[in-house]
């Protein structure tokens, strides 16, 4: 298949469904449980509307961003996936060169099958920050911080929607087992090659049990302790409610990642883009958010930023491009959603700098007026300049 044929992310995730075998497909693509929120995620976008603005000049569109300080030249980023050598013998190693092609951000999985260290020399100048479970071993925890720091990652991403792993019952039913030849490299010696199909030894792949790798005592003084341990910038990834986007900021958080694990963890949660406005209102201009989770178009790109994301990142597109033709096949997802975002934000009469004014409406009269207000207070947002 030429990828001339290959013209949406939705034509990717038909390839990765064909291609790949039923273990590494039911890993990549399981929701938790009923998988309503997994579906949300994409639906949530089309129950909200653009309304585009004529006559403005569009002959330039800026794309580039800035993500804690660092130029990205798009707004599109690459969320943390483990285990990409399912996908592709590349792995990660194929999706950081892909994203330090596109001169884009990729948060580097704990669970990935390269060290961190390998991913990071694979591409040195791409922008790479460093995803974070906190283990009950205090001291291994420490040891990955101190090894993404010395290694040249940018910021720590701390998971914090993992204290038990949700239920996924596609592993209830088949199991996952690690191939033979894939390793948890950044663990060292971790064998997760046995099947864990039993749901008493269900450790870390979905079937509901106790999580070894994270630990469930968690709590935000955990936070307090990764700052005292390292100068790099903390991004928290899960959080999904305005109260915990203001214990963030009180926290001194660097960012929030408005994320619900790709709907793999509790379902009946929010959809990301629905959660996405009142935490951006909770924060302020006290630290960046970002979001990811459902995004597949690049309208979707465009209604996130409308609604104050500074960044979405992908997670399951990139693995579907890694499966296609490995980097160039992640490459080539980069650049569909570039191009697609590009030409709605001509389409919508915007620039960049202009994105946060537009009014995104939800298709649904009865929940406007909570949109309106919002779009409003992005509105004073970008006449302030905070954005």
């Amino acid at each position: 298949m030429s990828s001339d044929s290959l013209v949406c992310l939705k034509d990717f995730e038909k390839y990765a469904k064909e291609h790949l075998n039923r273990n590494s497909w039911g890993f990549f693509s399981a929701g938790a449980e009923g998988c309503q929120t997994l579906r949300d995620n994409e639906e949530a976008f089309r129950r909200l509307r653009l309304r585009p603005r004529f006559l403005r000049d569009v002959s330039v569109r800026d794309m580039s961003a800035t993500v804690l300080g660092q130029r990205v030249d798009m707004p599109i980023g690459i969320s943390p996936t483990a285990n990409q050598g399912l996908a592709s013998s590349q792995g990660e190693i194929g999706t950081a060169k892909a994203a330090a092609q596109f001169q884009t951000c990729m948060i580097c999985s704990t669970y990935s099958n390269f060290t961190m260290e390998d991913i990071m020399n694979s591409s040195p100048d791409g922008l790479k920050w460093f995803q974070l479970y906190v283990r009950p071993d205090r001291e291994t925890t420490a040891g990955l911080v101190r090894r993404a720091e010395r290694a040249g990652y940018k910021a720590l991403v701390l998971t914090v929607d993992l204290p038990i792993v949700g239920r996924r019952y596609p592993d209830l039913r088949h199991g996952f087992s690690m191939p033979p030849h894939l390793r948890v490299a950044n663990l060292g010696n971790a064998d997760l090659s046995q099947n864990k199909k039993d749901r008493n030894e269900a450790l870390d792949y979905g079937m509901g049990g106790p999580d070894q790798s994270s630990d469930r005592a968690l709590s935000w003084k955990d936070v307090a302790w990764l700052r005292s341990i390292c100068s790099l910038p903390i991004i928290l990834k899960g959080i999904l409610t305005a109260e915990d986007a203001r214990l963030a900021v009180q926290h001194g958080v660097d960012g929030i990642l408005v994320s619900n694990h790709g709907g793999r963890q509790l379902d009946g949660v929010p959809a990301t883009i629905e959660a996405l406005p009142e935490i951006v209102q909770a924060a302020g201009d006290k630290l960046e958010v970002y979001m990811d989770g459902g995004v597949r178009t690049g309208t979707d790109v465009l209604k996130a930023l409308a609604l104050g994301a500074r960044a979405v990142f992908i997670g399951r597109p990139a693995v579907w491009g890694l499966c296609y033709k490995g980097q160039e096949g992640v490459a080539k997802v980069l650049s569909i959603l570039n191009e697609e975002l590009s030409l709605a934000m001509a389409l919508s009469g915007v620039s960049f700098s202009q994105i946060p004014a537009i009014v995104v409406s939800p298709s649904h009269s009865s929940t406007r007026v909570c949109y309106d207000t919002l779009c409003l207070y992005m509105i004073d947002v970008y006449k302030s300049g905070l954005y």
